[in-house]
């Protein structure tokens, strides 16, 4: 005898299959999203110090493609010259090449923990009667918050020769006729030979005032 009693269906899964191609996909928006979290916790998890901000805005002075990570001779001496690390007595531009040279080793550029290195070198020739440790700490202070100084736009010189050339009172001939008594110029009129069409002849020196003395006669 059949045994009539049914078996139950299986459910049926409504989960469309993946492609071949989910799996890589997968994998990279993981390695991605990885990624992003890791450099955003970093970045919000540690905020730069002060002397970090003046050793970047230093580095990238001056060079667009700097990324503020590395710090060039050239820049570490403006730095050592606008923050006054350099005083002329204890130490002078000299100490400050030999230090970075000794530093850098055989790398062109120095990274922030040589560049505190560097400091601490200097310190104690520049603060000689401090102990070491408030010698950098006097070193920092120098060097804390500061950024690169910006030269002022060049003066011109004057010359005896360009003040000659310029001067309209000595002016002659068919230039002199350009400008007026004050140096101002006077524009067409001292460039071309304009037709008086007032009526009256040139040179005459009371022209408009023929209204006022027939007013002045009634």
């Amino acid at each position: 005898m059949a045994d009539n009693t049914s078996k139950p269906a299986k459910p049926t899964n409504k989960t469309p299959p993946k492609s071949p191609a989910d799996p890589a996909r997968e994998k990279l928006a993981k390695r991605l999203s990885c990624d992003s979290n890791s450099s955003f916790e970093g970045a919000a998890g540690r905020e730069l110090s002060a002397l970090e901000e003046a050793f970047k805005k230093f580095a990238i002075h001056g060079d667009t493609r700097a990324t503020g990570k590395e710090m060039h001779g050239k820049n570490w001496s403006k730095l050592c010259k606008d923050c006054h690390v350099i005083d002329g007595k204890n130490v002078t531009l000299t100490d400050v090449d030999i230090v970075f040279s000794k530093i850098k080793g055989k790398s062109r550029t120095i990274i922030f923990d040589q560049f505190k290195e560097a400091l601490q070198e200097l310190s104690k020739k520049r603060f000689k009667d401090k102990s070491n440790e408030e010698a950098l700490q006097e070193m920092h202070k120098l060097v804390e918050g500061k950024a690169p100084v910006i030269s002022g736009v060049t003066k011109a010189v004057s010359s005896p020769t360009v003040s000659r050339l310029t001067d309209t009172t000595r002016f002659t001939g068919s230039h002199k006729e350009r400008f007026d008594p004050t140096g101002k110029g006077k524009g067409k009129a001292g460039r071309e030979d304009l037709v008086d069409t007032s009526g009256y002849v040139s040179g005459y020196k009371h022209a408009g005032t023929y209204n006022q003395k027939v007013q002045g006669s009634k």
